[in-house]
């Protein structure tokens, strides 16, 4: 079964991390491929142990990506 989520991967030091943003998981890699593979690998594992309900849950939740201009002093 396949389900889409978003995911974000910024630079940190030397490396890149991956954050799923519907569910948390995060992982890292010394390049951008390497951490979005770590990070498909690293939600296999966790929805494996998911209540078959919460996967349900989690693929029919939808995740916007939106700018924020935030005002500071």
């Amino acid at each position: 079964m396949k389900i889409n989520f978003t995911a974000v991967i910024k630079k940190e030091g030397r490396w890149y991390v991956a954050e799923c943003i519907e569910t948390g998981v995060t992982t890292q890699g010394k390049t951008v491929a390497s951490a979005k593979k770590n990070l498909c690998e690293a939600m296999s594992l966790y929805l494996e142990d998911l209540p078959k309900n919460k996967v349900e849950k989690l693929r029919n939740q939808k995740s916007f990506v939106q700018p924020l201009n935030v005002e500071y002093a």
